[in-house]
């Protein structure tokens, strides 16, 4: 009789296995995320998620928040589940004492999980099993998972705190506040797509941008109104660029190619529509090269933003014009 193959994520699963026993992948050092595991071995996601998820069971890794998941220490595989006797009832998986789970290790957990392998992997069974706890325990420190997500925001949004001493200048300002978001929307790739502004989530922790923003901003001949319209403004246009980091990291995982291969492999049909001499400024920049990148995008754009504002802004008075008004 003909062997049946294995299934891809158990043969996944085994080579990551071997290389853990061989000490190819030492204690604490990371395994290759579920994205990786999509470039390297071209599976699906649920694919990759499901490799993590047997080599957990297995004893084999843990995730670790803030680092990704990681090989354990003695990490030695745990026999598969025994049949037991009939008539003898199942025995209840230990898991960590529920006294011991609070609502900060749960948003740990899933802002790991978020970090790792996106928005989508994140449920309250899936940081249960990251915490090695039942799932209905979460229940009793967090009501479902939109809950769940807006104590997330809050904790990035915490873990971001602007400086107690602001620079001198309204720009300065707005410019130390934008980069700021920016740096926390690339650590946090999910939060980006997360935030709403049309119907923005109760996030704590984000007011203190809305303050120093209309502080910033006060008293520069600008109501109320333009004001709060010009953060919303800048916070969108931080955010609208950020989406792009985890749109291109998901197009990284399900098609295997980064950025750089991705265009590489449109060239040529690229290439056949400036054939025809339909654009011709637009040919000749792709025969000369353009290197994108979005750090560099976002910081173009965001000057000019300022730009735009510094038109509302009235210009601060000369000494000469101080003493007048004094």
């Amino acid at each position: 009789m003909e062997q049946r193959e294995a299934p891809r994520y158990s043969r996944i699963v085994s080579e990551l296995r071997q290389r853990i026993e061989a000490g190819e992948l030492a204690a604490g050092q990371r395994v290759p995320s579920t994205r990786e595991i999509t470039r390297q071995w071209g599976v699906a996601m649920a694919t990759a998620t499901k490799v993590l998820a047997e080599l957990r069971r297995e004893g084999l890794v843990h995730a670790v928040p803030g680092v990704g998941t990681v090989v354990s220490v003695g990490g030695t595989p745990r026999p598969a589940p025994a049949e037991r006797p009939a008539g003898r009832p199942a025995e209840r998986r230990r898991s960590a004492p529920d006294q011991a789970l609070s609502l900060e290790r749960i948003v740990i957990a899933a802002i790991a999980v978020a970090d790792e392998e996106g928005l989508a992997a994140v449920s309250m069974r899936r940081v249960a099993a990251e915490l090695g706890v039942a799932t209905m325990s979460l229940y009793r420190h967090v009501d479902d998972k939109e809950a769940l997500l807006t104590r997330m925001m809050d904790a990035a949004f915490a873990g971001q705190p602007l400086p107690a001493d602001p620079p001198e200048g309204w720009r300065e300002r707005l410019t130390l506040a934008a980069r700021l978001l920016w740096e926390m929307f690339q650590r946090h790739p999910w939060l980006a797509p997360a935030l709403s502004v049309t119907r923005p989530q109760p996030v704590p922790s984000a007011l203190p941008y809305t303050e120093w923003v209309l502080t910033s901003l006060d008293g520069r001949g600008l109501d109320l109104s333009t004001m709060m319209t010009t953060h919303i403004t800048l916070f969108n246009y931080v955010r609208g660029t950020a989406v792009n980091v985890e749109l291109e990291t998901e197009a990284e995982a399900a098609s295997g190619l980064d950025n750089d291969a991705w265009m590489d492999s449109q060239e040529p049909a690229l290439m056949e529509v400036m054939a025809s001499g339909r654009f011709p400024t637009l040919r000749r920049l792709l025969q000369g090269g353009y290197d994108f990148n979005l750090d560099h995008l976002f910081e173009f754009g965001l000057q000019r933003l300022l730009d735009g504002v510094s038109g509302l802004i009235e210009p601060a008075p000369s000494a000469g014009e101080r003493l007048l008004l004094e």
